[in-house]
């Protein structure tokens, strides 16, 4: 991985000489004009687990649907994550009511006291499987992070200390990478169904 951001401050004092999570991101150009209107009501997968661990992929799936939750209109139907399986279809999360699958792909690593970190975030629409949105992103971070303390506590007392040295890197990687998400418009039915069915 190249030119990694060791630490979050490092990365701000490195923002002018190009130190950037995110690497690229994408929308579709008739979002404004197709998507906004029809892709609302998302299933959230993350795939294959991070580092082969099956609760790290949990951690992922949920992190990333209550980000999306605060953060955009979109009404968060489903919350998944898989394995390495080679004939993994995202689109089969397509069920009754979800409008769009919102797929992770990260890579993760341990390295020494840090995280080295990647994603591929992608926006599906369920209608005819076309993608709306696309980003990759990746950094290192330190597993403790003073500004995430509670954070890491939190998500350590969900899902188990396995995924403590993680919580930083992850959160810090799809904060960025789910703030190039674009964002639908929703009718004051949708906003209701999203204020009953929020996170």
């Amino acid at each position: 991985m190249k030119s990694l951001c060791r630490t979050t401050a490092a990365c701000a004092l490195a923002a002018l000489a190009g130190c950037s999570i995110v690497k690229s991101s994408r929308i579709r150009g008739d979002w404004e004009q197709v998507d906004r209107q029809r892709v609302k009501r998302l299933a959230i997968v993350t795939q294959p687990h991070p580092a082969q661990e099956p609760k790290l992929g949990e951690l992922w799936s949920t992190l990333a649907a209550r980000q999306v939750d605060l953060k955009r209109s979109f009404i968060i139907k489903d919350i998944q994550s898989a394995g390495d399986d080679a004939t993994f279809d995202p689109l089969a999360h397509c069920g009754e009511g979800i409008e769009g699958v919102l797929w992770l792909r990260p890579d993760v690593k341990r390295q020494g006291e840090g995280v080295e970190a990647a994603v591929t975030g992608r926006l599906l629409r369920c209608v005819d499987g076309e993608e709306v949105w696309s980003a990759e992103a990746a950094g290192s971070w330190g597993t403790h992070d003073e500004g995430l303390e509670q954070t890491i506590a939190d998500y350590t007392a969900e899902f188990g200390p396995e995924v403590t040295p993680y919580v930083a890197a992850t959160y810090r990687l799809l904060l960025a990478t789910l703030e190039t998400l674009p964002d639908p418009v929703l009718t004051e039915e949708d906003t209701a169904e999203k204020i009953e069915h929020g996170l």
